[in-house]
């Protein structure tokens, strides 16, 4: 099995996948792209399985795991698994929000952080105009997470998204206790889930980090962040990667494409500048009709008036 993993919008859900996988042992390859396009689905995160299937919902592909006998729950309880969808269902609700807000809405963690940082991963040109628009649809799924009952006042709106997700960390915070995991010494996908908000929190360095500092001050939760990244990620938490085989001859096997997709973007990036030129009136293409030597039509006239 192998999983597409790009820089796109649902990072906490890259997460959550890449953590699953971890806990219960499922052998996923991941391709780390920069194109979402280049997806075998188109989106991303997308799951294609031994059998050629492509999957590209997340709780699906956690389902196509369970079914391939890569069970976190497996040794859960009735009560357990209640509260597994229960506190799933807490995290949808009062902390996806202002994940939102802070990486999307608020102004300085946008310009500083979100928009620079999908800039630079992305191939050109897709980092002129792709942060913009994954930008305007995470404001709309932020309204259509509120409801109809957000407050219209923007300062109104942002005081009560960031109580709320006060109040959850801290219920998580007290769930957690002093526990290694949710519910005892093993992982589950309640941990998955959890572990996936709180990390793209913690690990980020935000200019305004008003949710990120009541985290820091959950040493619990900070705690539990550390532990899973040591024992699942350890490279992924540490600051020196491992070692890597390096190919033994001159090229790589994406090498003979690398200059084709090269030109390719160029050209793509020229097209789309040209095409902008145009339309909003910065260049204008006049046809210009052909210069008459002086004296042409006079003697045209000339030749008329002999022929009469």
């Amino acid at each position: 099995m192998s999983i597409p993993i790009a820089v796109q919008k649902n990072r906490h859900q890259i997460n959550t996948l890449k953590t699953y996988a971890r806990f219960t042992g499922a052998p996923l390859k991941v391709h780390k792209i920069t194109n979402p396009w280049r997806s075998p689905s188109g989106t991303l995160p997308a799951l294609r399985t031994s059998h050629g299937e492509v999957i590209s919902v997340p709780h699906k592909i956690i389902t196509h795991l369970r079914k391939e006998k890569y069970n976190a729950d497996y040794d859960l309880s009735a009560r357990q698994g209640a509260d597994t969808l229960a506190f799933m269902s807490l995290l949808e609700e009062k902390l996806l929000p202002v994940l939102i807000h802070t990486f999307w809405v608020d102004t300085k963690n946008y310009v500083e952080v979100t928009r620079k940082w999908y800039a630079e991963a992305m191939p050109f040109p897709l980092n002129f105009f792709l942060p913009g628009r994954m930008q305007r649809q995470y404001m709309e799924r932020l309204q259509l997470l509120c409801g109809e009952h957000r407050p219209e006042n923007e300062e109104e709106l942002e005081k009560e998204l960031y109580q709320e997700a006060r109040e959850c960390l801290t219920l998580l915070s007290q769930r957690l206790g002093s526990q290694k995991f949710f519910f005892g010494d093993a992982p589950a996908s309640l941990d998955a889930f959890v572990f996936s908000y709180l990390a793209l929190l913690l690990q980020a360095k935000l200019p305004s980090g008003k949710l990120q500092a009541h985290l820091r001050g959950l040493h619990n939760l900070c705690a539990y962040c550390t532990h899973i990244l040591s024992l699942y990620f350890p490279w992924d938490g540490a600051g020196v990667p491992p070692p890597r085989q390096t190919p033994a001859g001159p090229e790589t096997e994406e090498e003979p494409y690398r200059r084709r997709n090269q030109i390719l973007s160029v050209l793509a990036g020229l097209a789309a500048m040209v095409g902008y030129a145009l339309l909003s009136g910065i260049v204008s293409i006049q046809r210009a009709t052909p210069a008459r030597a002086p004296g042409t039509r006079a003697l045209g006239m000339a030749e008329e008036d002999e022929e009469e």
